[in-house]
């Protein structure tokens, strides 16, 4: 069985080298590919222990939108907008003559999971959407908003890892030292000159603070073209981004929807935790 990814690319609209992973999976497997989309600030590490278990039964394929990882990034900073990842995302399928496929989104990827729905509902077979939802609370976009962009560098992993639990233990309280080196390799890179920096365009952040970029100003007819598609919500327990009231109209719109709560955890699970894979596991195991 394949567990070990292959680095591919392709190209944007307007000209962009965009990466990606490709775990082939099981020799011969030719069902829908999982499709893995992280957030606002991430890459395709985030996905790397969730992708390899994963692959043990299907081909799952990890996208680093323009401007994160190793990724180009973009020219004119106004294309950092769900919509255009979402148009970069397409290519990237019919690149790979993908007409159906599973998705994994982890809050910004999920905003993208439900556009990829609303735009042609009947080719994602399940859905997997991490902690965001179709409205989104304004304390946590705020709080994003504080953070992403400040391009700080840092001379050691251990430095890197101090400044992010500083910035995120409200969201990882029960983090330890060792925990938040991890987290801190899936979200930086050492550069040439041997500091450790953030892998995303700082100009991520200049669009996102503009109303109607950090998301659409109505997703609740994107989410409805996912009704009746199996689906797992993740909702880490001290979130501050999707609220019970919102986990719960989403519920009621979609009745194939099962939640999934990761305790003591905020903004946002890393899919690895024991009630996510269990609730994936038992997603995948339907589909």
């Amino acid at each position: 069985m394949g567990t070990l990814y292959q680095e591919k690319s392709w190209t944007s609209a307007d000209g962009l080298n965009l990466y990606f992973r490709d775990y082939a999976g099981p020799e011969g497997y030719d069902g829908p590919p999982v499709l893995c989309m992280h957030g606002l600030t991430r890459n395709s590490r985030d996905f790397a222990d969730l992708a390899r278990h994963i692959a043990k039964t299907r081909r799952v394929i990890v996208p680093e939108m323009r401007g994160r990882g190793l990724s180009d990034y973009a020219p004119d900073s106004s294309t950092y907008n769900p919509a255009q990842y979402v148009a970069d995302v397409e290519l990237l399928l019919k690149q790979e003559c993908i007409d159906g496929f599973i998705s994994i989104g982890t809050s910004m990827g999920g905003l993208m999971t439900m556009m990829l729905a609303a735009a042609n509902p009947g080719r994602i077979a399940a859905v997997v959407i991490n902690d965001i939802g179709p409205k989104i609370e304004i304390a946590g976009l705020s709080r994003i908003g504080g953070y992403v962009g400040q391009g700080r560098i840092y001379p050691t992993w251990i430095h890197a890892a101090r400044s992010m639990a500083s910035v995120h233990s409200e969201a990882f309280p029960g983090y330890d030292l060792e925990a938040w080196i991890e987290m801190a390799k899936r979200t930086m890179v050492v550069s040439q000159n041997g500091r450790i920096s953030y892998d995303y365009d700082m100009a991520v952040a200049e669009p996102f603070k503009e109303l109607g970029n950090a998301a659409p100003v109505d997703l609740w007819p994107a989410f409805d073209a996912l009704k009746d598609v199996p689906m797992v919500l993740v909702r880490g327990g001290l979130s501050d981004l999707l609220s019970p009231e919102t986990v719960d109209e989403m519920g009621k719109r979609n009745p194939a929807m099962s939640l999934a709560t990761v305790p003591g955890v905020g903004h946002a699970p890393m899919l690895s935790e024991p009630e996510a894979l269990n609730a994936i596991g038992a997603l995948l195991a339907k589909v």
